[in-house]
């Protein structure tokens, strides 16, 4: 990777206090330097600006209302000075000071229009957290068919976001959205194994219905395909069944009694989302509020 090779890197926050200093301290701690950082904070009510002042960024501040992830990427992108747009999430922590530099060593070959970085979970995560991280973001040179594009940390050519914007039509999953356009249109996207980031999320069942009703109503609006209730019956024993086998394996028997009610709580959720989604298709509803709503205040 050329020295002066200028990198953006965007980073979205919202009341991120207990780990944007670790996300931020391990940033500039890396081997790579020739990069910016701009970052939009979504109205946070704790110590998280102050943190940001510690730190070389340009800041935007938006509204709550205003934060819808496709949108706000696209308009930070704009601002982004560099060739290479890096995306960090606040709550996303590299574990060494090489990740920033093996997730854009990639972007020497000029087929390589975007990279994503692997993803462990912290060591606080559920069990059934880390079983999906295992499956999703695993030691080896591809991912599972379902992770096509993962935002946590990614780098992305400016000029392939130039060829295709992140969609707006749904509240969430707009890097699955650019991952699926990348892999319809013959765009190479890489898995760097190792550049390696701590991230995960152990989600009350309150916050697991509100993240999975956004990624049902946008999967209707990626593959525009239909969504049956016996297709989500089927996925639900499947998982059952996988999350079974996991917890006996690591002999975390009194975990198995909320394996059916997670995953019911999981599919119920994606299912309603994705009917409510091909609602939305047939009817031309442009209204993407619901979505914004069903997940945000399940964080407040």
């Amino acid at each position: 990777m050329r020295a002066k090779l200028l990198v953006s890197v965007i980073m979205r926050s919202r009341n991120s206090d207990w780990v944007i200093a670790q996300a931020m301290g391990a940033l500039y701690s890396q081997t790579f330097k020739d990069f910016e950082l701009i970052l939009v904070d979504s109205n946070s009510k704790d110590r998280t600006l102050e943190i940001i002042q510690e730190f070389p960024a340009e800041l935007i501040k938006i509204k709550s209302s205003e934060y819808y992830p496709g949108t706000i990427l696209n308009m930070a992108i704009k601002e982004a000075k560099g060739k290479i747009l890096v995306f960090q999430n606040s709550d996303a922590v590299p574990i060494n000071q090489y990740a920033l530099e093996r997730l854009i060593a990639p972007f020497e070959n000029p087929e390589i229009q975007a990279t994503f970085a692997r993803q462990i979970p912290r060591p606080d995560a559920a069990l059934w957290v880390q079983r999906e991280y295992e499956a999703s973001f695993p030691d080896t040179d591809e991912t599972p068919t379902w992770i096509s594009l993962s935002l946590p940390m990614a780098a992305m050519r400016k000029s392939a976001w130039e060829e295709h914007h992140f969609y707006t039509d749904a509240w969430g999953s707009e890097d699955s959205e650019w991952g699926h356009w990348a892999k319809q249109n013959g765009k190479k996207i890489q898995y760097v194994k190792d550049a390696l980031i701590m991230h995960s999320h152990n989600y009350s069942l309150r916050q697991l219905y509100g993240r999975k009703f956004i990624e049902g109503e946008a999967d209707a609006f990626i593959y525009r395909d239909k969504y049956s209730a016996i297709k989500a019956f089927k996925q639900f024993l499947g998982a059952v069944i996988n999350d079974l086998f996991f917890y006996l394996k690591k002999k975390c028997f009194l975990g198995i009694f909320y394996i059916p009610i997670r995953r019911f709580v999981q599919f119920f959720s994606f299912y309603k989302a994705h009917k409510f989604g091909e609602k939305r298709i047939k009817t031309g509803n442009k209204n993407r509020s619901k979505g914004q709503k069903e997940v945000l205040s399940r964080y407040e």
